[in-house]
């Protein structure tokens, strides 16, 4: 089982910065078989500048719920699934480091389809999600906000597991 992780965040330190929304696709090898998206409030003040990108407000995530809210939600939702995201370091520390906040250690086997990406696609220019998916005809909804590109990396991911398969195959 795999859970196919995307975070906006306000910022890029994982120390320091804080998860502003999530979103988790379950996906058993063949399909999506459990999902959950959320803003989350990040009891931090959300720059212009990642505004401008991911469109996420401070507004937006004032009602929103804080993480340890829904921080049994994600543990239940990734238990027994490897976690994958696109740069998987980053998303995973920004999530262990809001666990870390909690007092509790959070553990996951990672997979990251940038590296996976490399490995069974050789010699793109560009390994960014959007690039990719430019490439592979994968289409992206919402841009640079959590669901639209955890699904995206749930659809490459797809794609990978086909590849890999194909090239094991007898």
């Amino acid at each position: 089982m795999y859970a196919v992780v995307d975070i906006e965040t306000s910022g890029g330190r994982a120390q320091i910065d804080k998860i502003t929304e999530i979103a988790i696709y379950v996906h058993d090898g063949v399909r999506v078989v459990d999902e959950f998206t959320t803003l989350i409030n990040p009891e931090a003040y959300i720059p212009p500048y990642i505004t401008r990108l991911t469109g996420i407000t401070n507004a937006m995530v004032a009602d929103a719920p804080k993480f340890y809210e829904v921080a049994k939600r994600i543990v239940q939702i990734t238990e027994d699934c490897m976690f994958v995201a696109h740069n998987a370091p980053f998303d995973y520390s920004f999530v262990q480091s809001e666990f870390k906040r909690l007092g509790y250690n959070y553990q996951r086997q990672t997979l990251c389809t940038v590296r996976m990406s490399r490995k069974i696609i050789p010699g793109l220019k560009s390994y960014s999600l959007g690039n990719l998916c430019d490439n592979l005809g994968i289409s992206i909804s919402n841009r640079h906000r959590a669901a639209g590109d955890a699904f995206a990396t749930t659809q490459l991911l797809e794609l990978l597991l086909a590849r890999t398969a194909n090239s094991i195959a007898p």
